[in-house]
């Protein structure tokens, strides 16, 4: 019954959301949307996990909105997965919702089976929509009565449709230290998406989607028996623009609830380069994230909120976003000579 009511939940999550622009801020909550390395790469048989995120409801009509589920088994080696997710966005409704499946093959490095590496492959179809009726456009305004948009006035925008569907190939690679007994556990991973750079156009403009890369790395540190602190970094790349994420997570163990308390802290920069930005400088604060969650059993939660810190906290008055997280992970038997996770 217990495993019942939490795919329900995870199901709730993932689809009563509707979705957002492709953006998570607790971004390793979600192992298969971070990299496909990470597929199959847990301690249990199974895992289901649900993510939600709303954000801009300050100061935007219609806040943006990502929803997400996965589910990922371990067959020895082997991971399998599929994961679906939907992103909702602005006046013009513009959405994408996307499903793909990832194979992973993980083995150990050494003999007493501490390091280990990962490589995943990722595929799957995102199908994107817009309303343009919806949106209105400059040469749409209008003085008239202290001014406003006339959508009477033809827009000049030819739309050859309002949905395509477009091919997404992904693959990842990913080491870990696994032992459970050493003082430091780190890990360091890559992963690239749209490695069909696939055409992406409403209407007959020549437009591809551009490679995203991303990097990841850390270790979790084992201050005592009960306690432990996970410093991490995530750079991301599409083109010209880069994000840039500094994060630390802490972990502290209550024997008598048998469970974890756990607390985060984040901070996020973006910019482009130089030459696009036709500045001296453009990498500027952009986000701050403050989580907070429990880990009991097979279940960890973790809530978070983004405080806005970059030049639209004026207008958005510091409120960024909301984001949450659960995980539920089926463990029949331990395991013993097959691989560990890594110590995220």
């Amino acid at each position: 019954m217990r495993t019942k009511l939490y795919i329900f939940l995870c199901c709730a999550v993932g689809w009563n959301s509707y979705g957002q622009d492709a953006h998570l801020s607790i971004y390793d909550a979600a192992p298969l949307y971070l990299n496909p390395a990470m597929t199959g790469v847990f301690e249990g048989d199974w895992r289901i996990h649900g993510q939600y995120r709303t954000q801009w409801k300050s100061v935007n009509f219609k806040p943006y909105q990502t929803g997400l589920i996965s589910f990922d088994l371990a067959k020895k080696k082997w991971g399998f997965g599929v994961q679906v997710s939907n992103f909702r966005a602005g006046q013009g409704n513009f959405n994408a919702a996307q499903a793909s499946v990832s194979v992973a093959y993980t083995t150990p490095i050494d003999r007493k089976k501490n390091h280990n590496i990962s490589f995943g492959i990722q595929g799957g179809a995102t199908q994107k929509s817009l309303e343009y009726q919806l949106l209105t456009y400059n040469n749409q305004y209008s003085t008239a009565n202290g001014g406003t948009f006339d959508m009477g006035i033809p827009s000049g925008e030819s739309f050859q449709g309002q949905s395509l569907i477009i091919p997404n190939v992904n693959a990842g690679f990913l080491y870990f230290f696994a032992r459970q007994q050493a003082r430091l556990n780190p890990f360091i991973g890559a992963s690239a998406f749209n490695l069909t750079t696939p055409q992406e156009t409403f209407n007959d403009a020549d437009n591809r989607l551009p490679m995203r890369f991303y990097g990841h790395f850390g270790t979790r540190i084992n201050i005592t028996e009960l306690f432990y602190i996970t410093p991490k970094f995530l750079v991301m790349n599409q083109k010209d623009f880069w994000e840039q994420t500094y994060a630390a997570d802490a972990g502290y163990y209550l024997k008598e609830a048998d469970m974890y308390l756990t607390s985060g802290l984040l901070f996020r920069t973006v910019g482009f380069p130089k030459s696009v930005a036709n500045e001296t400088t453009k990498i500027s604060e952009d986000a701050m994230l403050i989580t907070v969650g429990a880990k009991m059993e097979d279940i960890t939660l973790r809530v978070g909120y983004d405080i806005n810190v970059s030049s639209l906290s004026t207008a958005s008055s510091g409120r960024g976003g909301f984001e949450i997280s659960l995980t539920y992970v089926r463990q029949k038997r331990k395991p013993t000579d097959e691989k560990i996770c890594p110590r995220l």
